[in-house]
């Protein structure tokens, strides 16, 4: 509380953003974490919170350390060994592992691979870290419609792909868009 879905927090209560934000990351980990064509890797924060998890259940659990979410989401791409690596996070209800397959396919031929959500964020980023480091993270307005266009405007000279479209949850009007698909998967609203 106060930490995770603060956006979400503030337009539904505390109660119901946390209650969301461990049942879909519950759901999330139940269709892509048992998937075998990649290794799941969890990056929790904050970092305490690595050493108490039950997900180790579905996959190697790891810190995501201090920063904003650019700074956090950079140190998981440089900690792992080269290749291709693809983030999601735990708030995209319609995420399906058919939509990893695809970045990662996308990956065959782009250094990164994004994916576009319609609040101008994005809810999907891949690199090919490989043969030197990406950083595409630096000055993005995090939280806002400027999100994606930051982010593709530190790429420049990279070969960038788009994967599919897809919402995260953000606040009360991203939950009620997905109320009634959120209920069919089980996920509180």
């Amino acid at each position: 509380a106060g930490r995770a879905k603060t956006r979400l927090a503030a337009d539904v209560g505390v109660g119901r953003a946390i209650s969301f934000a461990r049942h879909g990351a519950g759901a999330v980990m139940r269709r892509l974490g048992v998937d075998t064509r990649w290794e799941t890797i969890i990056a929790l924060s904050p970092d305490v919170a690595v050493s108490r998890t039950g997900w180790r259940a579905f996959a190697r659990v790891i810190p995501q350390g201090p920063g904003d979410l650019g700074a956090r989401m950079q140190r998981v791409f440089d900690r792992l060994p080269p290749g291709p690596v693809v983030l999601v996070g735990t708030d995209i209800p319609r995420i399906r592992p058919a939509h990893i397959t695809r970045a990662f396919r996308l990956l065959g031929n782009a250094d990164v691979v994004l994916g576009p959500a319609g609040d101008g964020g994005y809810w999907l980023v891949g690199m090919n870290r490989r043969p030197r480091r990406i950083a595409p993270f630096a000055n993005v307005r995090w939280s806002s419609p400027h999100a994606l266009a930051d982010t593709r405007a530190n790429l420049a000279g990279r070969k960038v792909a788009c994967a599919d479209i897809l919402d995260d949850v953000d606040d009360g009007a991203s939950l009620r868009r997905d109320a009634a698909y959120a209920a069919r998967v089980a996920l509180p609203v």
